[in-house]
């Protein structure tokens, strides 16, 4: 079985809308799971320029399957091998969930593998 390895990585400015209103932070940081095809993350590492509590949403399909809250100047690593299958069809996508008017920056790395 052929294996791919897959990543949604990056650093994004983000200015909050709460923390009841996740929001798309960059088209760069969604993926569409092939058909056929399994996907898997395998973990997910996070951290947080601002002065407050956020929170990055990891989407299926437009709805919330998993929240990584990072703390005000900190970070978050957090494994997810195993958790749960992703099926062919699904898209991923990660969101970010701030309190209104915070700015700042988030640095994301979501690790997965398809197979």
């Amino acid at each position: 079985m052929i294996t791919k390895n897959l990543f949604l990585q990056g650093i994004y400015h983000f200015q909050g809308l709460g923390l009841e209103k996740p929001m798309p932070l960059h088209s760069e940081l969604s993926h569409y799971v092939p058909d056929g095809v399994v996907n898997q993350a395998l973990y997910f590492r996070g951290g947080n320029s601002s002065s407050e509590l956020i929170a990055v949403v990891l989407m299926r399909n437009g709805v919330p399957m998993r929240y990584f809250p990072i703390g005000a100047k900190s970070d978050v690593h957090v494994p997810l091998r195993v958790v749960e299958d992703i099926d062919g069809g699904s898209v991923i996508e990660l969101y970010l969930a701030a309190p209104e008017g915070l700015n700042g920056s988030v640095v994301i790395d979501l690790g997965m593998v398809e197979h």
